[in-house]
C-alpha cells in the first residue's frame, strides 16, 4: 500500500494521517468540537494542503473501535463516502491493533493484512 489516509476517531486523541510518496503527515483533531461537517472539511483541507491524488491506487484506513459511538460512526461514514466517491480501497482496524499512531506502527498493521 503506497499512499493512504488513516482516520482514528475514537473520542480520545483523535488523529488523521496521510502517507504520500514516502512522506507521512499527521493532524491532531480537536475532540470537543467533532461533528461530521468539521471532520469532512478537516480531511478535505488536509488532503488538499498536501496535494494528494485520490484515485483507485489510494487507500483509506479507519479505526472502528472501541470508542465513542457517534464519533466512530461519523469517521466510518466519511471513510465509506471517500470509498464510494473515489473508488479507493477501504480497510478497518481495531483500536488495540495500533499501539501508537506512527508510520512504522501503521506499516506493521498493514503487513498484518488488516
Amino acid at each position: 500500500m503506497k499512499d493512504f489516509l488513516i482516520i482514528s476517531c475514537t473520542g480520545q486523541k483523535d488523529k488523521i494521517g496521510l502517507k504520500l510518496n514516502n512522506n507521512f503527515f499527521i493532524h491532531d483533531l480537536q475532540t470537543k468540537i467533532h461533528n461530521n461537517e468539521v471532520l469532512v472539511s478537516t480531511i478535505l483541507n488536509f488532503i488538499n494542503k498536501h496535494k494528494a491524488n485520490i484515485d483507485k491506487n489510494f487507500s483509506v484506513l479507519v479505526n472502528y473501535g472501541p470508542g465513542s459511538f457517534s464519533t466512530l460512526r461519523i469517521a466510518i461514514s466519511v471513510a465509506k463516502g471517500i470509498r464510494i466517491s473515489k473508488k479507493v480501497n477501504l480497510f478497518g482496524y481495531k483500536n488495540s491493533d495500533l499501539s501508537q499512531f506512527t508510520l512504522e506502527n501503521i506499516e506493521i498493521l498493514i503487513k498484518k493484512n488488516l
